[in-house]
């Protein structure tokens, strides 16, 4: 859901930065970014030990920010409402599985007005990627042919979920991975659809 449909990455690193620093270099900035890409949990966790933070108060920082996203959400992805509605013209299904809790994820999306088919969030007791369950339980729930399923993620681990699940997982990122299939916008997809 970050990084993929809603653009919450730069509020997340500015949000946990400003927690650890009070004006934070763009150097400590990319030390944020680096350790969120594995997770935000991880970057709290190490942010906290390494800076002697509290993680607390990182935590705290960050449960500001989602209850600032219920009125004020971070933006859609450049391409992702364009994508979702040729998704919907051609008959499919836009679903969403997420690390994201429940509660925020529902309040971004009704704050940004995006519907979605379905949603599935990890903190729910479901594995977090890259085991395949959340992709499983779409497919399942929904009786979805895996060969007719694109999962669209923005960390690695999110493709080797949707192969896992047996569907084609493209990896929406800057950098090129010769393993995977990357687009660098999503607006790409439109050939895909």
């Amino acid at each position: 859901m970050g990084g993929t449909l809603i653009d919450t990455y730069p509020e997340v690193d500015q949000t946990l930065a400003k927690a650890v620093w009070a004006t934070p270099t763009r150097e400590q900035l990319a030390e944020v970014a680096q350790l969120r890409s594995e997770s935000i949990a991880h970057a709290i966790d190490v942010l906290a030990a390494r800076h002697h933070v509290s993680p607390d108060r990182l935590n705290d920082a960050y449960s500001a920010l989602k209850r600032k996203w219920i009125h004020d959400p971070a933006p859609l992805m450049a391409g992702a409402a364009e994508v979702m509605a040729a998704v919907r013209r051609g008959g499919g299904l836009n679903l969403v599985a997420t690390h994201r809790d429940r509660t925020s994820a529902e309040n971004l999306l009704h704050a940004l007005a995006v519907q979605t088919d379905d949603l599935v969030c990890a903190p729910d007791g479901l594995a977090r990627k890259p085991n395949p369950q959340m992709n499983q339980i779409l497919i399942k729930r929904h009786e979805l042919d895996p060969t007719n399923v694109i999962a669209i993620g923005d960390r690695t681990i999110d493709v080797k979920a949707a192969h896992a699940a047996g569907i084609e997982g493209i990896l929406l990122s800057r950098e090129q991975y010769p393993e995977m299939h990357t687009i660098k916008a999503l607006r790409e997809l439109q050939a895909y659809l």
